[in-house]
């Protein structure tokens, strides 16, 4: 593949906290590489705004592999970019071309408050997740592969709900900041195993009972939330989501 360089204009959202006004600030950047990384371009501008006694762009990374889920950036009105089923940090830059102007902003959603620029404070997740409690699966030696029989559809339908990364991008592109497709990534992966048997019905209940109170909006089947998710989780979980939910209560928990 050809290598080439550009020269690129960035808009970037500036916010010192979560209390203060935010705005975008113009910086135009030189000799970018095609074949960067789009953090990797971000950590080009830094150095040079380092270096002139500037404050840094602050943005959350980790992995670097499209893995941790933290690198939550809104790329010209597209949560990740504009590369489908791809992170932040897996978009490489040969994705613009010489000249562009490039919009760069945090999430938007009032559960994910902004900490500094471009990072977001992504905890709310982190309760949902709590709040399903644990898994009743016996410790000791490691069990057998084939010790319980699961059947092949439910075995992939639940490791590719598993795939979630819980970025946040689903609640980024719906328009109601609803959190149902991380939920229902959560919830899935667990209810169609015999390992989530035990606290099925609790599990999914007290999960949405918290995804409310984290101020999430509701879902209206918009399915922006897969077009835009980097592993491609399907909204088929939501409806799954909705009949655990359903029966859960009318079972009484």
């Amino acid at each position: 593949m050809q290598h080439y360089s550009m020269n690129l204009t960035l808009k970037v959202w500036r916010q010192k906290n979560k209390n203060t006004a935010g705005s975008f600030e113009t910086y135009p950047v030189q000799g970018i590489s095609s074949e960067m990384s789009f953090l990797e371009m971000i950590d080009v501008l830094n150095e040079r705004l380092i270096k002139e006694g500037g404050d840094p762009i602050a943005f959350d990374h980790d992995c670097r592999e499209g893995i941790c889920g933290m690198c939550s950036m809104v790329i010209d009105g597209r949560p990740h970019g504009p590369w489908k089923g791809t992170t932040t940090c897996q978009l490489h830059m040969r994705a613009f071309k010489d000249g562009d102007v490039i919009t760069i902003e945090p999430f938007r959603a009032n559960s994910f408050p902004v900490v500094k620029d471009l990072m977001v404070d992504r905890s709310a997740f982190d309760r949902v997740i709590q709040a399903g409690g644990y898994v009743s699966v016996n410790t000791g030696n490691a069990v057998d592969g084939n010790a319980i029989p699961i059947q092949k559809d439910k075995a992939d339908h639940s490791f590719a709900a598993a795939a979630c990364i819980g970025c946040g991008a689903c609640v980024a592109a719906c328009k109601n900041a609803s959190a149902m497709l991380f939920v229902s990534a959560k919830i899935s992966h667990l209810a169609l195993l015999p390992q989530g048997g035990p606290e099925r019905k609790q599990r999914v209940v007290s999960m949405i009972t918290q995804m409310d109170k984290e101020g999430f909006g509701s879902c209206t089947n918009t399915y922006a939330c897969e077009a835009e998710c980097p592993k491609e989780i399907s909204v088929l979980n939501i409806a799954r989501l909705n009949r655990e939910y359903l029966g859960a209560n009318l079972s009484g928990n």
